[in-house]
């Protein structure tokens, strides 16, 4: 990911940590491309996304110096800045979340590949075919691996409305790939 012949990890960190312009260009053209997608993954549109991955990158710069690498990679740090960041833009922007308890029903199943097999577009456009909230449950859960009490902390829900929305972003997606399967 990041590429160590243009500079040492350890000394861009600390660049950046003093405020050194050079080195915080530097993270955040390496840093952008990977990040962007966090950030689309949440966010309806490409203006959005872009406002959102610019705020988390300035949380990045003001807290980079706590960062600990004995704790994570400072990419999974940066991506969970834009994540959480992503997830306050959302709530912001749409503070009412219905909450729905969720009852065990026939869950459909989707097959494992099913998303293995999808381009980074296609994935794009069924997300944001959901809610916003059912889409940010879909991520976190399914692609960044939070458990649903994690998931209503975050997003300020209930674990059953977590689970609701899990199950209604599977529905969803289970109807989407069977009419790619007809069509």
């Amino acid at each position: 990911m990041f590429r160590s012949d243009s500079i040492n990890i350890k000394d861009l960190i600390s660049g950046c940590a003093s405020n050194d312009r050079r080195s915080q260009e530097l993270l955040y053209k390496q840093f952008f491309n990977p990040m962007m997608a966090v950030c689309l993954r949440y966010v309806r549109n490409r203006e959005d996304a872009l406002e959102v991955a610019h705020t988390a990158f300035l949380k990045v710069f003001q807290h980079i110096k706590n960062f600990d690498d004995s704790k994570s990679a400072l990419f999974t740090w940066i991506q969970t800045i834009m994540v959480r960041t992503s997830i306050d833009f959302l709530r912001k922007k749409n503070p009412l979340v219905q909450e729905v308890e969720w009852t065990e029903t026939n869950e459909p199943e989707i097959p494992a590949e099913a998303l293995v097999n999808k381009s980074g577009e296609e994935i794009l456009y069924f997300l944001k075919q959901l809610t916003h909230t059912t889409a940010a449950v879909f991520n976190l859960h399914v692609v960044e691996g939070y458990n649903h009490k994690e998931i209503a902390q975050l997003l300020m829900i209930s674990e059953g409305t977590s689970k609701w929305h899990l199950s209604e972003a599977k529905r969803k997606l289970a109807i989407t790939l069977k009419n790619k399967e007809i069509a």
